[in-house]
């Protein structure tokens, strides 16, 4: 009887269970996974003593990364860019869709044209001295 209740036990020590945000719903739904597997996803974002991720350093550095981009792709012998995928979004639309974007789209017949260019904000706002409306839920 008690190696009965032992093995119900580890059976149950043996599933991890916890709650997930919903992509379709906004809510909350219950997860549950074996141990092991639970530990290896875990681990997956665990990082050795004295490594950095390196998402923010290298090549991948927003400061430099054109440079070392292409730099990179003339050391690995990389094919040189698609010369359609660096047409802009306006050449692209009239090429594909045969849409002008620069047309009015109240008149069709006037020509939209650039007034002002505004400049983007410098850095990004201090995380503390913004307020989110009451009715907004959780980031």
């Amino acid at each position: 009887m008690e190696v009965d209740t032992l093995r119900s036990v580890a059976r149950m020590v043996r599933k991890v269970s916890f709650t997930v945000r919903t992509q379709t719903q906004g809510g909350k739904r219950l997860h549950r996974l074996d141990g092991s597997e639970f530990v290896r996803r875990f681990l997956l974002h665990v990082l050795p003593t004295g490594v950095k991720r390196i998402r923010h350093y290298g090549v991948l550095a927003s400061a430099c990364k054109g440079r070392q981009l292409n730099a990179a792709r003339l050391a690995l012998r990389m094919p040189a860019l698609n010369p359609q995928a660096l047409e802009s979004a306006q050449a692209f639309m009239a090429r594909v869709a045969r849409i002008d974007v620069g047309m009015c789209p109240c008149c069709k017949l006037g020509r939209l044209q650039t007034v002002e260019v505004v400049a983007g904000a410098k850095q990004l706002p201090v995380p503390g001295a913004m307020v989110w409306p009451s009715e907004r839920g959780p980031p």
